[in-house]
């Protein structure tokens, strides 16, 4: 018996030890995991703050107005895809007729509508059936019901289609557009009057390598809407948009100024974008029967240019903004990152061989493999993080004051990135003219990491479950009117 007891106690102790050294050599990877991403997350913010000054001396002496006008700048086919958009469709319309740019369509896609989406447009724009629509059927797609038109809105067509989601309605825009340059913009979204035409700008420096330009998408909640155009820039009142405009601020100026200048940049928000149809046609069009076909395209953009050895670039553009309408409840909010999860998911393992692969440049030794590590992957490694964590405090292998200390560090960081992403703001385009608007900002970037940031992880690592049992569901989207957004925002 004491012989046996003496061996339980050496393989309980073994197993201890060996506990301990696994805990070991994880805490080590986290820290240097932890290092690693924000080393990455400071160089991409210093690349935005190097190339801050060049977007405000270009905002700040652009002579775009005087290109609203020419005949120089080339003509663009704004594709609108509405599915169940009655409450916003409309306001959307309204403002893309209204643009300060020379030549352009807008089409509006309605993809199977269970509500009076396409009833309300041909309502109020006198909507007629086109006899013969000229489809050019340069990209697969769902065949049409019908194209509406009416001459009195020259510039105005809508497609009414079966349900075949966001990417079978853009590649049936793009079916019908006219012109050599198209601009995907979602139908709950609103731009600034001058977007399309600072973009355009952009595209004019260099328009034989540009290929993609993404704009700049801003949260609209809270903001006064008077006749398709944001008035009175505020924030929004509730928590969820809240938060969101603080994760937007820190991913466009933060983020994608300083990938784009790189040329690594991954995605152009579905939002708001503009490419050369040419590409677009090149690479197959948008990818249909899953989420995140806005990195998709960008994706398959770069492996085509970098395997037909094209000189190109995917720029971002932060003076064209877009005003989007953010989820407002939990359950709306989920089901969008879910959607973002398993979009994601699809896309690193659809694309998994440019990875580490020097034949695609930065895309393959940065951008690729940091979307792999430190997005698609990184909310497991915080859970297991924490797991650890909470080892070390049981096996009492170091003083919990340096795990607190390490904790506060990884926050601080954070809390500096997001900081950083509003002195962008600040420096260059000070849309925010309140105190008390400042003043939330850097309230709910550091209130974020306490329950928010975590929610962020938990949605991404459910998304990554619904796409392994084949959940190709949308979720449900509800929308506000612009006119009971904007009555609110008045009355706040």
């Amino acid at each position: 018996m004491p012989s046996e007891d003496r061996f339980v106690r050496s393989r309980r102790s073994e197993a201890i030890t060996l506990l301990r050294d696994i805990l070991l050599i994880y805490g080590l990877f986290a820290i240097y995991y932890v290092m690693t991403v924000n080393t990455i997350y400071f160089t991409i913010m210093a690349f935005s703050f190097r190339n801050i000054m060049t977007i405000f001396r270009r905002s700040a002496y652009s002579k775009y107005n005087t290109l609203s006008g020419s005949e120089l700048v080339p003509s663009v086919s704004l594709l609108v895809p509405a599915f169940n958009e009655e409450l916003t469709v409309i306001e959307n319309v309204k403002c893309l007729l209204t643009l300060n740019y020379p030549t352009y369509e807008v089409i509006v896609i309605n993809d199977g509508s269970s509500d009076n989406t396409l009833g309300v447009l041909r309502e109020e724009f006198g909507l007629e059936p086109l006899p013969n629509p000229e489809m050019r059927n340069s990209i697969d797609c769902q065949p049409i019901n019908a194209v509406y038109y009416n001459p009195q809105y020259p510039h105005l067509y809508v497609i009414d289609k079966p349900n075949g989601g966001k990417a079978d309605s853009l590649n049936a825009g793009i079916n019908l557009s006219h012109y050599p340059l198209i601009s995907s913009i979602d139908a709950d979204s609103l731009l600034e009057k001058d977007a399309l035409i600072r973009m355009a700008r952009m595209y004019m420096e260099n328009p034989e390598e540009t290929v993609a330009i993404g704009g700049d998408v801003r949260i609209a909640n809270g903001c006064v809407i008077e006749n398709g155009a944001v008035k009175h820039v505020s924030l929004p009142r509730k928590m969820w948009p809240m938060f969101q405009a603080v994760e937007y601020l820190k991913a466009f100026l933060g983020g994608r100024i300083g990938w784009s200048s790189i040329n690594g940049l991954i995605i152009v928000s579905g939002a708001f974008g503009m490419f050369r149809k040419d590409y677009v046609i090149a690479v197959g069009g948008y990818r249909g029967g899953y989420p995140g076909e806005d990195m998709n395209i960008i994706i398959k953009l770069h492996r085509y240019m970098l395997e037909n050895k094209l000189k190109y670039r995917v720029a971002f553009c932060p003076e064209a903004v877009c005003w989007t309408q953010a989820p407002d409840t939990y359950r709306i909010l989920s089901n969008q990152r879910k959607r973002w999860g398993r979009g994601n998911l699809k896309n690193m393992i659809e694309n998994y061989d440019m990875a580490f692969n020097p034949k695609y440049k930065v895309m393959g030794l940065l951008t690729m493999p940091y979307n792999i590590i430190f997005e698609a992957l990184n909310p497991y490694f915080k859970i297991t993080g924490l797991l650890a964590l909470v080892g070390y405090t049981i096996m009492d292998m170091t003083n919990w004051k340096i795990l607190v200390v390490f904790g506060l560090i990884n926050i601080l960081s954070g809390y500096l990135l997001s900081i950083g992403a509003l002195f962008l703001e600040e420096l260059a385009f000070k849309r925010f003219t309140k105190l008390s608007d400042l003043a939330r900002l850097l309230l709910f970037s550091a209130l974020k990491f306490f329950g928010y940031a975590q929610l962020g992880g938990l949605w991404r690592i459910q998304g990554h479950i619904q796409f392994m049992r084949n959940n190709n569901s949308w979720g449900t989207m509800t929308r506000t009117s612009w006119k009971e957004e904007s009555k609110a925002a008045k009355t706040a």
